[in-house]
């Protein structure tokens, strides 16, 4: 049998083998068939979606098939007395109500499938550590989601939003796989940072190595020190300096590393972590660029050190927001930082 990877099939290809796959299973498999129709259903958690919903509307077919059975209707030559109307009315009735039913059992399957899946978040500004059943550890960095699926033939987390490290515990029976959007990372004994951006995935290695496909592109390996910029049909592998790998993981010490930044940047880094953000008010503020390493908490630090630094004044708004505007003249009391 051939099986499909992970993103490479639509969904309606995915939904069409599955119902092939349920139909094999009830007509007599061979055991292989059974460890096939497994297998298949554990390399892609959309693959187990599909089969759950195949098998459900199957299941509510024979069942609703078989009470349709028993509804004894009158035949079409016999003129239809009005005791026989009551009774066809009530029976077709019946036969709708036991639809409805099994439409509600069929979701309850459904929600059954997903019940397998943890769901794990953090607020803005929280930052989160979690112990996965085999050993693994999940870091989740602010206004961060992931799934988590575990099961017997492999483990499987996906990046929904924000940004995580992963620290891969060695497993030589299941694979571990980290999906994001399009892309799928495969780690083995390795230590990664995922982060979503808004056009892009950003894959930093800082342990081990990791297989990395997206798209039609083979997949490559990325070893400790490299990184990877994932598109949704394509990726370029990147060496990194050192600098860079500290700075891309300085969230894990709760820590904002700017290496010359623009403001713009720096700011965005800032916004991750507030409720209310800082804002560009002059678009000659947004070129200008900083360094230097602060808690994730404490951007009033970086604003300090804007004003006594560079021609930039930060005025706050009443909702807690900060506005940077360009100083053309010292600095005015009512900078209100």
């Amino acid at each position: 049998m051939q099986a499909s990877g992970p993103g490479s099939n639509s969904r309606e290809e995915v939904e069409a083998e599955a119902a092939r796959l349920l139909a094999k299973l009830n007509s007599n498999p061979t055991a292989q068939d059974e460890a096939d129709i497994c297998a298949w259903i554990e390399a892609d958690p959309r693959h187990a979606i599909a089969y759950a919903r195949a098998e459900a509307a199957w299941e509510a077919a024979e069942r609703l098939k078989s009470a349709a059975a028993d509804v004894n209707l009158p035949p079409v030559s016999e003129v239809v007395t009005e005791e026989q109307q009551r009774r066809l009315s009530r029976n077709i009735m019946i036969v709708a109500g036991i639809a409805v039913i099994l439409f509600i059992l069929a979701a309850i399957v459904t929600v059954r499938t997903f019940n397998d899946v943890d769901h794990h978040e953090t607020r803005i500004g929280e930052i989160r550590t979690i112990s996965l059943p085999d050993g693994s550890r999940l870091h989740l960095n602010s206004d961060s989601a992931v799934d988590v699926r575990f099961t017997s033939n492999g483990r499987k987390v996906r990046l929904l939003k924000g940004e995580a490290a992963i620290e891969v515990a060695p497993d030589a029976h299941r694979e571990f796989d980290v999906e994001a959007r399009s892309a799928i990372v495969r780690a083995r004994d390795t230590a990664l940072n995922l982060r979503l951006r808004p056009s892009l995935i950003e894959l930093t290695v800082t342990k081990g190595t990791a297989i990395v496909s997206c798209g039609n592109r083979p997949p490559r390996q990325v070893a400790a020190g490299n990184g990877a910029v994932l598109q949704p049909r394509s990726f370029v592998l990147t060496r990194l300096d050192p600098n860079v790998v500290r700075q891309r993981t300085a969230w894990r010490k709760q820590l904002v590393h700017l290496e010359g930044e623009t403001i713009e940047q720096a700011a965005g880094e800032f916004n991750r972590y507030r409720d209310a953000p800082i804002l560009i008010g002059d678009a000659r503020v947004s070129a200008l660029r900083i360094g230097g390493e602060f808690h994730i908490g404490d951007s009033g630090k970086f604003l300090s050190l804007l004003q006594s630094r560079l021609p930039v004044r930060a005025v706050s708004g009443d909702d807690g927001s900060i506005m940077l505007l360009y100083r053309d003249a010292p600095i005015a009391e009512d900078s209100g930082i």
